[in-house]
């Protein structure tokens, strides 16, 4: 007689400042068969206190609570050998590039819908196993609001990144060639420095490109220089960037 398949449970804390959210929380946890809840926090501190207790596998982790927020827990987990995966669960979308930037596994947005939930928990999942503290020195997806959720993005899809005042638009390559765009709450200062410089590069203060998504460049008279995309698209280059874009090419 075949064995049942054993379910593997991931021992989750949850932490929210809000009782009400806990509760509905817990609720949704209990219908997850990948999930077992081990404890509840209301702060920052007490999730730390609980997390060196009780060694859960997974946080849920709410962003913005007084004192302690979840940023901060993150950011001290971060810096242990051995710590939990964890789930951001918030009312707030503009906080998904820092999120990920401490290798979180997924952004969840409030009110949490169970489906969206269970395939953040699929994720956590599918990470387990892995290196812990295993984590690229670059961002290696974004996070960016569509409807009413974040989408993952590769950034590895991303050919193009546009400043739009306090936003950056990112173009991304898709598997018909029609490409599609993305608005997220960043500067692009801010992301510039996140980004592999071996991969993207700056042409001019509103822009970055992808490395392999410029074809050549090409010299306008009286100095102006352009990069040709290999779309075809040409896009001219700022004079404070023009050393370094010759620089890539070998000129």
């Amino acid at each position: 007689m075949a064995e049942p398949e054993t379910i593997e449970t991931l021992r989750t804390l949850i932490v929210d400042d809000e009782p009400l959210a806990v509760e509905r929380m817990q609720v949704i946890c209990a219908r997850l068969e990948n999930l077992s809840v081990v404890g509840t926090a209301n702060d920052g501190a007490a999730a730390l206190r609980l997390v060196d207790a009780l060694s859960p596998d997974l946080l849920l982790l709410d962003m913005t609570m007084p004192e302690v927020d979840g940023l901060s827990v993150a950011r001290k987990l971060a810096k242990r050998e051995r710590r939990p995966a964890v789930i951001f669960v918030t009312a707030h979308d503009h906080f998904a590039v820092e999120a990920f930037d401490l290798d979180a596994v997924d952004y969840v947005l409030k009110p949490v819908a169970p489906d969206r939930l269970e395939r953040a928990i699929d994720r956590a999942l599918t990470r387990r196993g892995e290196t812990i503290g295993k984590s690229s020195e670059w961002l290696t997806e974004l996070w960016v609001p569509h409807r009413s959720e974040l989408i993952r993005i590769d950034v590895n899809q991303v050919n193009r990144i546009d400043a739009e005042r306090d936003y950056v638009r990112l173009y991304v390559a898709t598997p018909d060639d029609a490409g599609r765009t993305y608005l997220l709450l960043q500067t692009i200062a801010g992301l510039e420095q996140r980004l592999d410089p071996s991969e993207f590069i700056r042409i001019h203060r509103s822009t970055i490109l992808r490395r392999e998504a410029i074809s050549g460049l090409r010299h306008d008279g009286l100095g102006v220089w352009s990069v040709e995309m290999k779309d075809g698209e040409s896009l001219r280059i700022g004079r404070t960037y023009l050393g370094k874009v010759k620089a890539m090419a070998g000129r």
